[in-house]
């Protein structure tokens, strides 16, 4: 396995994969990986002959207050972890390689970003589109690997892909969770004991949620009912927990086919996001 830390030696390698009539699988990642991104990457192995790996830590997606600075960094551990699951490259530049000057040309996310974890971080999203879009140019995937925990940005990379006609296909991979149902997440390391143990409540809300949506029919029933569990089993702020239509997002209707429900909750000073993704069958839905 290598790493690679210019745009130029990637686009070599790339040019030269291709013409040899590879597929490339590509997982985005911002480093410091866990089992929720190896599955990705195992995922990506089993459906291309090349998995490419990119490692970055992207600033134009953190708002001003939000934790770049100590985001959690560890390219040796990463490395060794990605090497394990069969990556081919792994793609680690400076901030400086990929944003070496700034022309003002912005993606705009558009309404899609304006909820959920959107309303809270104006912006966040419009630096996600922007590093994935030139992540695809520079890596020319024929399919990139997201997980659903990020089910709002997962929806948003398929609206771009879809609206700008990225060659690529775009897979969702289900959501690894911790045994006691927490989801996995570079951030889990910053909670604290007592912290760690009251944070699966998060997940015990959702199901209840799920149950009672599915049996009353009530956005509104089902919202407090969660909410009600998170606040009694921890002393987490609740930033949202709404249901949607899903991929594109919008108020559930009597048509809706597809629900996400799903929550971010701050955990003492630690910021996690959980969702589920279901039918009016209860099962989870592939979409």
């Amino acid at each position: 396995m290598r790493v690679i830390e210019t745009i130029a030696e990637l686009k070599s390698i790339v040019k030269e994969e291709k013409a040899a009539g590879k597929s490339i699988g590509f997982v985005p990642t911002m480093g410091y990986l866990h089992e929720g991104h190896l599955t990705l990457a195992n995922a990506a192995r089993k459906e291309n002959e090349l998995v490419v790996m990119s490692i970055f830590v992207n600033p134009t997606q953190f708002g001003p207050n939000e934790d770049f600075d100590s985001y959690p960094r560890d390219l040796e551990r990463d490395t060794r972890l990605a090497e394990s699951v069969g990556v081919d490259f792994i793609f680690a530049p400076s901030v400086k390689e990929m944003y070496p000057s700034n022309g003002g040309i912005k993606i705009v996310a558009g309404r899609q970003s304006e909820i959920l974890c959107g309303a809270s971080r104006p912006g966040h999203f419009d630096g996600v589109l922007q590093v994935v879009a030139k992540l695809f140019h520079l890596v020319e995937p024929d399919r990139a690997y997201f997980g659903q925990k990020d089910a709002q940005q997962v929806a948003l990379i398929q609206t771009l892909v879809r609206d700008f006609n990225f060659p690529l296909e775009v897979r969702t991979v289900p959501i690894v969770r911790e045994e006691d149902g927490l989801a996995k997440s570079s951030r889990n390391v910053y909670l604290s004991e007592q912290e760690r143990a009251n944070a699966p409540a998060i997940f015990e809300a959702l199901l209840l949620a799920k149950e009672e949506f599915l049996s009353k029919g009530d956005v509104k029933g089902a919202v407090e009912i969660a909410s009600a569990h998170i606040l009694s089993k921890t002393d987490g702020n609740i930033d949202y927990l709404e249901i949607y239509s899903y991929p594109d997002l919008q108020a559930v209707t009597e048509e809706t086919e597809h629900f996400l429900l799903a929550a971010a909750v701050y955990i003492g000073k630690t910021r996690l996001i959980d969702n589920i993704i279901f039918s009016l069958k209860g099962e989870t839905a592939n979409v």
